[in-house]
Protein backbone atom coordinates (compact mmCIF):
# COMPACT_ATOMS: atom_id res chain seq x y z
CA UNK A 1 0.00 0.00 0.00
CA UNK A 2 1.36 3.38 -1.08
CA UNK A 3 1.35 6.23 1.89
CA UNK A 4 1.83 10.33 1.38
CA UNK A 5 3.16 11.21 4.34
CA UNK A 6 1.99 14.70 5.69
CA UNK A 7 4.12 16.18 8.87
CA UNK A 8 1.92 19.31 9.24
CA UNK A 9 -0.77 20.59 11.72
CA UNK A 10 -3.79 20.94 9.63
CA UNK A 11 -6.11 18.74 7.34
CA UNK A 12 -9.14 20.96 5.72
CA UNK A 13 -12.08 19.37 4.71
CA UNK A 14 -14.16 20.29 2.08
CA UNK A 15 -18.15 19.54 0.26
CA UNK A 16 -18.98 21.06 -2.93
CA UNK A 17 -22.35 21.86 -3.04
CA UNK A 18 -24.89 22.59 -6.42
CA UNK A 19 -27.75 25.24 -6.41
CA UNK A 20 -31.05 23.06 -7.17
CA UNK A 21 -32.85 22.47 -4.28
CA UNK A 22 -32.22 22.29 -0.27
CA UNK A 23 -31.71 18.20 -0.17
CA UNK A 24 -28.75 16.33 1.40
CA UNK A 25 -27.96 12.59 1.51
CA UNK A 26 -25.23 11.44 4.07
CA UNK A 27 -23.31 8.11 4.95
CA UNK A 28 -25.04 7.55 7.84
CA UNK A 29 -21.89 5.58 9.03
CA UNK A 30 -19.25 8.78 8.72
CA UNK A 31 -21.40 11.37 7.75
CA UNK A 32 -19.91 12.41 3.88
CA UNK A 33 -21.90 13.76 1.88
CA UNK A 34 -22.71 11.78 -0.71
CA UNK A 35 -25.25 13.89 -2.67
CA UNK A 36 -26.94 17.55 -2.23
CA UNK A 37 -28.23 21.02 -3.25
CA UNK A 38 -27.93 24.04 -1.28
CA UNK A 39 -26.73 21.29 1.83
CA UNK A 40 -25.18 24.10 3.98
CA UNK A 41 -27.90 26.80 3.49
CA UNK A 42 -29.05 28.19 5.97
CA UNK A 43 -33.33 27.01 6.24
CA UNK A 44 -36.05 27.28 9.15
CA UNK A 45 -36.15 22.86 9.23
CA UNK A 46 -39.05 23.47 11.46
CA UNK A 47 -40.29 20.17 13.59
CA UNK A 48 -36.72 18.40 13.19
CA UNK A 49 -35.51 20.41 15.45
CA UNK A 50 -37.21 18.20 18.05
CA UNK A 51 -34.67 15.50 16.98
CA UNK A 52 -32.06 17.72 19.18
CA UNK A 53 -34.80 18.41 21.41
CA UNK A 54 -35.11 14.86 21.92
CA UNK A 55 -31.28 14.00 22.08
CA UNK A 56 -30.18 16.78 24.29
CA UNK A 57 -33.72 16.04 27.13
CA UNK A 58 -31.91 11.69 27.07
CA UNK A 59 -28.91 13.06 27.89
CA UNK A 60 -29.50 15.30 30.74
CA UNK A 61 -32.45 13.72 32.70
CA UNK A 62 -33.31 10.05 33.75
CA UNK A 63 -36.42 8.39 31.36
CA UNK A 64 -37.94 7.93 34.40
CA UNK A 65 -38.53 11.40 35.95
CA UNK A 66 -41.45 12.63 36.21
CA UNK A 67 -42.77 15.96 34.64
CA UNK A 68 -44.73 18.29 36.23
CA UNK A 69 -46.64 19.95 33.46
CA UNK A 70 -46.70 23.88 33.40
CA UNK A 71 -49.56 25.92 32.37
CA UNK A 72 -46.67 27.16 30.00
CA UNK A 73 -46.10 24.09 28.36
CA UNK A 74 -49.78 23.26 27.99
CA UNK A 75 -50.49 26.10 25.69
CA UNK A 76 -47.87 25.86 23.41
CA UNK A 77 -48.91 26.64 19.86
CA UNK A 78 -48.70 24.13 17.48
CA UNK A 79 -48.85 20.43 17.40
CA UNK A 80 -50.03 18.81 20.66
CA UNK A 81 -50.04 15.80 22.80
CA UNK A 82 -52.71 17.17 25.09
CA UNK A 83 -51.20 17.87 27.90
CA UNK A 84 -52.77 18.96 31.16
CA UNK A 85 -51.86 21.85 33.92
CA UNK A 86 -50.60 20.24 36.65
CA UNK A 87 -50.66 16.93 35.57
CA UNK A 88 -47.61 14.47 35.98
CA UNK A 89 -45.63 12.80 32.82
CA UNK A 90 -42.66 10.48 32.94
CA UNK A 91 -39.76 11.82 30.49
CA UNK A 92 -40.10 8.70 28.73
CA UNK A 93 -43.79 9.18 27.71
CA UNK A 94 -43.09 13.10 26.88
CA UNK A 95 -40.35 12.20 24.07
CA UNK A 96 -42.75 9.65 22.74
CA UNK A 97 -44.96 11.89 22.31
CA UNK A 98 -42.32 14.51 21.04
CA UNK A 99 -41.33 12.02 18.41
CA UNK A 100 -43.97 10.29 17.31
CA UNK A 101 -46.43 13.19 17.28
CA UNK A 102 -44.46 15.94 17.29
CA UNK A 103 -45.92 17.54 20.32
CA UNK A 104 -44.89 20.95 20.65
CA UNK A 105 -46.44 20.99 24.36
CA UNK A 106 -44.10 17.86 25.07
CA UNK A 107 -41.33 20.00 23.73
CA UNK A 108 -41.82 22.62 25.96
CA UNK A 109 -42.02 20.83 28.77
CA UNK A 110 -39.29 18.77 28.38
CA UNK A 111 -37.01 21.77 28.01
CA UNK A 112 -38.74 23.59 31.51
CA UNK A 113 -37.64 20.26 32.94
CA UNK A 114 -34.26 19.42 31.51
CA UNK A 115 -32.82 22.85 31.25
CA UNK A 116 -34.30 24.12 34.62
CA UNK A 117 -35.57 26.38 32.58
CA UNK A 118 -36.93 27.33 29.11
CA UNK A 119 -33.88 29.62 28.57
CA UNK A 120 -31.33 27.25 30.13
CA UNK A 121 -32.43 24.18 27.40
CA UNK A 122 -32.05 26.56 24.39
CA UNK A 123 -28.43 26.98 25.83
CA UNK A 124 -28.04 23.21 26.10
CA UNK A 125 -28.86 22.92 22.49
CA UNK A 126 -26.66 25.36 21.29
CA UNK A 127 -23.84 24.43 23.49
CA UNK A 128 -24.12 20.99 21.94
CA UNK A 129 -24.68 22.31 18.14
CA UNK A 130 -21.08 23.91 18.62
CA UNK A 131 -19.55 20.92 20.39
CA UNK A 132 -20.30 18.76 17.40
CA UNK A 133 -19.23 21.37 14.85
CA UNK A 134 -22.92 22.04 13.35
CA UNK A 135 -22.06 25.58 11.99
CA UNK A 136 -25.16 26.47 10.26
CA UNK A 137 -27.76 25.53 12.82
CA UNK A 138 -28.95 28.01 15.43
CA UNK A 139 -31.85 27.39 17.78
CA UNK A 140 -34.27 29.35 19.71
CA UNK A 141 -36.81 27.43 20.47
CA UNK A 142 -37.21 23.47 21.27
CA UNK A 143 -40.38 22.60 18.92
CA UNK A 144 -38.84 24.45 15.78
CA UNK A 145 -41.80 26.86 15.49
CA UNK A 146 -40.90 29.83 13.39
CA UNK A 147 -38.30 32.46 14.84
CA UNK A 148 -35.92 34.15 12.03
CA UNK A 149 -32.91 33.30 13.77
CA UNK A 150 -33.70 29.37 14.45
CA UNK A 151 -32.05 28.34 11.60
CA UNK A 152 -30.04 25.16 10.32
CA UNK A 153 -28.79 23.63 6.81
CA UNK A 154 -29.95 20.14 4.96
CA UNK A 155 -26.48 18.69 5.92
CA UNK A 156 -26.46 19.59 9.47
CA UNK A 157 -29.85 18.34 10.25
CA UNK A 158 -28.92 14.79 8.76
CA UNK A 159 -25.85 15.21 11.02
CA UNK A 160 -28.25 15.77 13.81
CA UNK A 161 -30.10 12.54 13.05
CA UNK A 162 -26.68 10.34 12.40
CA UNK A 163 -25.46 12.37 16.01
CA UNK A 164 -28.73 11.12 17.58
CA UNK A 165 -29.15 7.70 16.88
CA UNK A 166 -25.63 6.86 18.17
CA UNK A 167 -28.07 7.01 21.38
CA UNK A 168 -29.36 3.65 22.23
CA UNK A 169 -32.41 5.08 23.47
CA UNK A 170 -32.91 7.78 21.08
CA UNK A 171 -32.65 4.94 18.50
CA UNK A 172 -35.46 2.89 20.29
CA UNK A 173 -38.03 5.71 20.36
CA UNK A 174 -37.86 7.00 16.37
CA UNK A 175 -37.82 4.00 15.38
CA UNK A 176 -40.96 2.90 17.08
CA UNK A 177 -44.05 2.74 15.00
CA UNK A 178 -46.64 2.19 17.47
CA UNK A 179 -46.36 3.27 21.35
CA UNK A 180 -49.04 2.48 23.85
CA UNK A 181 -48.42 4.62 26.86
CA UNK A 182 -49.18 3.30 30.35
CA UNK A 183 -49.86 7.33 31.23
CA UNK A 184 -52.29 9.40 29.22
CA UNK A 185 -55.53 6.86 30.27
CA UNK A 186 -53.28 4.32 28.13
CA UNK A 187 -53.08 6.47 24.57
CA UNK A 188 -51.66 4.84 21.63
CA UNK A 189 -49.48 6.95 19.25
CA UNK A 190 -48.94 5.78 15.48
CA UNK A 191 -45.75 7.47 14.19
CA UNK A 192 -46.25 10.34 11.82
CA UNK A 193 -43.23 9.33 9.18
CA UNK A 194 -45.37 7.51 6.86
CA UNK A 195 -41.63 5.66 5.48
CA UNK A 196 -41.08 4.44 9.03
CA UNK A 197 -44.70 2.98 9.15
CA UNK A 198 -44.07 1.13 5.74
CA UNK A 199 -41.15 -0.67 7.31
CA UNK A 200 -39.58 -1.07 3.92
CA UNK A 201 -35.97 0.06 4.99
CA UNK A 202 -36.59 3.17 6.42
CA UNK A 203 -35.96 2.93 10.16
CA UNK A 204 -35.98 5.43 11.86
CA UNK A 205 -36.52 9.59 11.43
CA UNK A 206 -38.48 13.22 11.69
CA UNK A 207 -41.62 15.03 10.17
CA UNK A 208 -41.45 18.42 10.01
CA UNK A 209 -43.90 21.51 8.79
CA UNK A 210 -44.49 25.33 9.43
CA UNK A 211 -45.58 28.32 6.64
CA UNK A 212 -42.36 29.68 7.11
CA UNK A 213 -40.62 26.39 6.52
CA UNK A 214 -42.44 24.20 4.20
CA UNK A 215 -42.39 20.48 4.40
CA UNK A 216 -39.18 19.29 6.13
CA UNK A 217 -37.88 15.36 6.07
CA UNK A 218 -35.37 13.45 7.69
CA UNK A 219 -34.94 9.79 6.90
CA UNK A 220 -32.28 7.43 8.04
CA UNK A 221 -32.67 4.06 5.99
CA UNK A 222 -30.85 0.56 5.79
CA UNK A 223 -30.22 -1.84 3.23
CA UNK A 224 -27.65 -4.88 3.89
CA UNK A 225 -25.09 -3.02 5.33
CA UNK A 226 -25.37 0.14 3.64
CA UNK A 227 -26.72 2.80 5.79
CA UNK A 228 -28.04 6.23 4.75
CA UNK A 229 -29.74 9.61 6.05
CA UNK A 230 -31.55 11.77 4.05
CA UNK A 231 -32.76 15.17 4.54
CA UNK A 232 -35.09 17.73 2.27
CA UNK A 233 -36.00 20.94 3.43
CA UNK A 234 -38.71 22.77 1.24
CA UNK A 235 -39.67 19.56 -0.54
CA UNK A 236 -43.27 18.77 -1.26
CA UNK A 237 -43.05 15.56 -2.51
CA UNK A 238 -40.52 14.11 0.17
CA UNK A 239 -41.85 11.11 0.86
CA UNK A 240 -40.94 9.74 -3.00
CA UNK A 241 -37.85 12.13 -3.14
CA UNK A 242 -37.06 10.50 0.36
CA UNK A 243 -37.64 6.58 -1.54
CA UNK A 244 -35.83 7.72 -5.09
CA UNK A 245 -32.28 9.19 -2.93
CA UNK A 246 -31.97 6.46 -1.07
CA UNK A 247 -32.72 4.17 -3.65
CA UNK A 248 -30.32 5.74 -5.98
CA UNK A 249 -27.51 5.32 -3.24
CA UNK A 250 -28.29 1.82 -2.77
CA UNK A 251 -27.93 0.83 -6.45
CA UNK A 252 -24.60 3.16 -6.83
CA UNK A 253 -22.94 2.42 -3.86
CA UNK A 254 -20.88 -0.40 -2.19
CA UNK A 255 -19.02 -0.86 1.12
CA UNK A 256 -16.14 -1.39 -0.03
CA UNK A 257 -13.05 -1.97 2.05
CA UNK A 258 -10.31 0.32 1.56
CA UNK A 259 -7.57 -1.14 3.99
CA UNK A 260 -7.84 -4.15 6.14
CA UNK A 261 -6.76 -4.16 9.67
CA UNK A 262 -3.20 -4.96 10.82
CA UNK A 263 0.32 -3.11 10.61
CA UNK A 264 1.41 -0.76 7.77
CA UNK A 265 4.74 0.54 7.37
CA UNK A 266 4.56 4.02 7.19
CA UNK A 267 8.85 5.05 6.93
CA UNK A 268 11.86 2.90 7.83
CA UNK A 269 11.67 3.60 11.46
CA UNK A 270 8.01 4.06 11.60
CA UNK A 271 4.72 1.85 11.37
CA UNK A 272 0.79 2.38 12.44
CA UNK A 273 -1.82 -0.25 13.32
CA UNK A 274 -5.17 -0.29 12.30
CA UNK A 275 -7.10 -1.99 14.62
CA UNK A 276 -10.42 -2.48 12.60
CA UNK A 277 -10.37 -2.41 8.55
CA UNK A 278 -11.59 0.49 6.99
CA UNK A 279 -15.10 0.26 5.15
CA UNK A 280 -16.55 2.97 3.47
CA UNK A 281 -19.45 3.76 1.13
CA UNK A 282 -18.27 4.00 -2.44
CA UNK A 283 -19.26 4.46 -5.98
CA UNK A 284 -17.30 2.84 -8.37
CA UNK A 285 -16.02 6.38 -10.02
CA UNK A 286 -14.62 7.28 -5.97
CA UNK A 287 -12.90 3.64 -5.77
CA UNK A 288 -10.44 4.70 -8.45
CA UNK A 289 -9.67 8.03 -6.79
CA UNK A 290 -8.80 6.85 -3.51
CA UNK A 291 -5.33 7.93 -1.55
CA UNK A 292 -4.47 6.58 1.71
CA UNK A 293 -2.56 9.68 3.89
CA UNK A 294 -0.59 9.39 7.05
CA UNK A 295 -0.58 12.37 9.02
CA UNK A 296 2.35 12.59 11.71
CA UNK A 297 3.04 14.94 14.26
CA UNK A 298 6.07 16.59 14.40
CA UNK A 299 6.12 16.33 17.96
CA UNK A 300 8.25 13.29 19.32
CA UNK A 301 6.32 12.56 21.83
CA UNK A 302 3.19 11.85 20.25
CA UNK A 303 2.46 7.69 20.20
CA UNK A 304 -0.46 8.09 17.42
CA UNK A 305 -0.74 9.64 13.88
CA UNK A 306 -4.44 10.10 11.92
CA UNK A 307 -4.91 8.01 8.89
CA UNK A 308 -6.83 9.74 6.21
CA UNK A 309 -8.56 8.77 3.15
CA UNK A 310 -8.65 11.10 0.43
CA UNK A 311 -10.72 11.12 -2.52
CA UNK A 312 -9.72 14.26 -4.92
CA UNK A 313 -7.71 15.48 -2.09
CA UNK A 314 -10.72 15.98 0.15
CA UNK A 315 -10.54 13.57 3.45
CA UNK A 316 -13.60 11.68 3.17
CA UNK A 317 -12.54 9.49 6.65
CA UNK A 318 -10.22 9.35 9.17
CA UNK A 319 -9.07 7.73 12.25
CA UNK A 320 -6.13 7.62 15.28
CA UNK A 321 -3.89 5.47 14.88
CA UNK A 322 -0.93 3.81 17.08
CA UNK A 323 2.65 4.38 16.45
CA UNK A 324 4.82 1.03 15.86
Amino acid sequence: MLFLLICSSAVYLSVAKSADASYAVIDAETGRLLSGSNAHAQMPIASLTKMWTALVAIENSNLDDEVKISRQAALSEGSSIYLEPGEKIKVETLLYGLMLRSGNDSAYALAEHTGGSFEGFIDLMNEKAVLYGLKNTYFMNPSGLHHDLHLSSAYDTAMMLKIALENDSFRKITSTVNYKSSEKNGVTWQNKHRLVQEQNGAVAGKTGFTKAAGRTLATYFEREDKKVIVVTLRESNDWQVHKQLANHVFSQYDIVTVAKKGVYKVTEDISVSLNKPIELLLNKQEEAGLRNVIHLSNNKENKYGIWHVLLNNESIYSTQVPLK
